[in-house]
């Protein structure tokens, strides 16, 4: 009797055997564990403010820019991620108020001495990752790292920042300080042409900004 039950629950198993094999493994998820979707906010250029100050031996100049259109990626209240594009014709001095000469710096500006606008209407950048910042004493929260594209060159950069999220704002302010040089913007530069003089401008200029991206 034993001899004929025991090949009997042996041919039932593997009969069996098949359909177990069949169902699909049950993948457990731990809620809260998956990163949540950012969202972009739409940079308002109506409300954004961009100024730039360059300096030479005997002096500086300095005026502004516009935002042309752009994106802050928020995920919960933090601010991820970004794309910001200037539109380098809306480029003023502010500093000289005699239209001759400030015409005349305007057009040596948009040249290929300096930007080459008429080729590049657009200078770009771009948010690769946000670090916080500690016991700065202008008050700035993170250290901004992306990559900037001036003249169709594209560099890293990193500035600190004052970065927020509040009732569907995302606001963005601080200064970043950009080398020219890196841009192929070598015009006085005392870095190519020692004996300049006085004549010299320096390598570096600032970006001051302050950004408002809406939900």
């Amino acid at each position: 009797m034993k001899k004929m039950i025991l090949p009997a629950l042996l041919a039932a198993s593997l009969f069996a055997a098949p359909a177990f094999a069949q169902k699909p493994a049950v993948k457990k998820t731990n809620p809260g564990t998956e990163k949540a979707a950012s969202v972009a906010y739409a940079v308002q250029p109506q409300l954004s403010t961009l100024g730039w100050v360059g300096k030479k031996v005997t002096g500086q100049h300095n005026g502004n820019i516009q935002f042309k259109d752009g994106n802050v990626l928020v995920r919960g209240n933090q601010i991820v991620g970004g794309t910001f594009v200037v539109d380098m014709n809306s480029l003023k001095v502010e500093d000289i108020k005699e239209q001759e000469y400030n015409g005349k710096l305007v057009g040596h500006l948009r040249s290929e001495d300096f930007f080459s606008i008429d080729k590049n209407p657009t200078s770009t950048f771009k948010i690769t990752s946000l670090t916080p910042l500690k016991g700065d004493a202008n008050g700035n929260n993170a250290t901004v790292n992306g990559d900037l594209t001036i003249k169709g060159i594209t560099k890293p950069i990193s500035f600190p920042a004052k970065v927020g999220v509040k009732n569907g704002v995302a606001s963005a302010s601080g200064t970043a300080t950009i080398d020219r040089t890196k841009y192929d913007i070598k015009y006085g530069s005392k870095s190519f042409f020692e004996s300049i003089g006085d004549k010299a401008i320096m390598d570096e200029f600032t970006m001051s900004f302050n950004v408002i991206a809406k939900k």
